[in-house]
């Protein structure tokens, strides 16, 4: 994963405290802090989220694209259901396969609360490219 991505998840994802954890072709594993990523509520931003699920999907088509000869993932479709509202502590996305082709890959992303509750269920496509 440090030839593709370095030790970073992006500006962004630096900015939001993510953290990857775990990362193959079949598993990405990654937490981001509550705390700094709320709405005026002072809820978890559904955006945050949405941040958190297309960093940890777009790394697994990545790590499946450079076994296919394509690896440069690009996002052309995300969708998000919000099941539970968190105010502090970590959340934790896992995302695993639904689909991985030459050309297109499909994950989805579970997210939970420290207490392991789902909090969000994400589902990200992404284009696969050659170098």
């Amino acid at each position: 994963m440090a030839e593709l991505f370095g030790s970073s998840t992006g500006a962004l994802g630096d900015r939001m405290g993510i953290e990857i954890t775990e990362a193959t072709p079949e598993r990405i594993v990654g937490r981001m802090p509550v705390d700094g990523n709320t709405q005026p509520y002072g809820l978890l931003h559904g955006g945050a989220s949405c941040v958190l699920a297309e960093t940890l999907g777009s790394v697994g088509a990545a790590l499946h694209g450079a076994t296919v000869d394509r690896p440069y993932a690009v996002g052309v479709d995300i969708n998000a259901t919000h099941h539970k509202a968190v105010r502090s502590g970590v959340v934790t996305g896992v995302a695993t396969p639904v689909h991985r082709g030459r050309t297109a890959v499909t994950y989805e992303i579970v997210i939970s609360d420290s207490d392991g509750a789902r909090v969000c269920t994400a589902r990200l496509t992404c284009l696969l490219r050659g170098a």
